[in-house]
């Protein structure tokens, strides 16, 4: 057994012909990246990349020089289907996004959709990612929970949301921007009410890493003395829910 263990770890860290690696990296702290992600990274033939230019930085750090392939919103339906291309020639390909899990708000899905309906191997290289480090340390329940990317843009859509989920069982996730999470959140108040309980965490793994947990108009309150400026995850606890 241990034999099987040790075979297991090694290989781990050679990618291998014709597959794809979905390889997590820091979503601010470069120590979080795992020697393994290292490793595929390294040694992969190609990296597809949402913006080379960030890419190249984080490889820079590392001591690497690979060639980078942009894969991003923009061009991610075409770009999925050269890519398997490519895989299915027998190249290994990792694909990254500028920071946490690729396919969560980031490119990768369509990649991945496209490795798995030709048969493509698809290896997870898991890591950093903001809603999971978010649900972890924010005291709200994990025992389930919705996901739910970005909220609409639109103020009305936002409204809508929070009242079709004003009695959901389990904790919503979200991310929101920068721009938008101090209306956001005098939406939630306004719509569930002051003492639904909430989180808001701003730059996690960052030197300005916040988590503000509480009553919807507490956290209101503080936000409004906070800088808006970085990347935010927004956890709504259901309604029965006492801190």
């Amino acid at each position: 057994m241990d034999d099987e263990t040790t075979v297991t770890a090694n290989t781990s860290l050679t990618p291998q012909p014709g597959h794809l690696y979905v390889v997590a990296t820091p979503i601010g702290n470069l120590a979080d990246l795992t020697d393994r992600a290292r490793a595929i990274l390294a040694a992969v033939d190609l990296i597809a990349c949402e913006d080379t230019r960030t890419t190249g930085a984080l490889l820079a750090r590392l001591g690497l020089h690979k060639e980078l392939v942009p894969y991003h919103e923009h061009n991610e339906t075409e770009a999925a289907e050269k890519l398997a291309d490519l895989l299915a020639t027998g190249q290994s390909v990792a694909v990254v996004s500028d920071a946490g899990t690729p396919a969560l708000s980031d490119p990768g899905f369509r990649l991945v959709r496209a490795c798995r309906r030709r048969a493509l191997p698809v290896v997870p290289v898991p890591g950093p990612s903001a809603l999971t480090a978010v649900l972890s340390a924010s005291g709200l329940p994990t025992n389930g929970f919705l996901y739910v990317g970005f909220l609409p843009p639109k103020s009305a859509a936002r409204i809508a949301f929070f009242e079709k989920h004003r009695d959901f069982d389990y904790t919503l996730a979200l991310y929101e921007s920068c721009h938008r999470i101090d209306k956001a959140v005098d939406e939630l108040v306004a719509t569930l009410g002051p003492t639904r309980v909430i989180c808001v965490a701003k730059e996690v793994t960052k030197l300005h890493e916040n988590f503000l947990v509480g009553s919807a108009a507490d956290v209101q309150a503080r936000l409004a003395k906070t800088s808006l400026k970085g990347e935010f995850v927004l956890l709504v606890a259901p309604g029965d829910f006492v801190l």
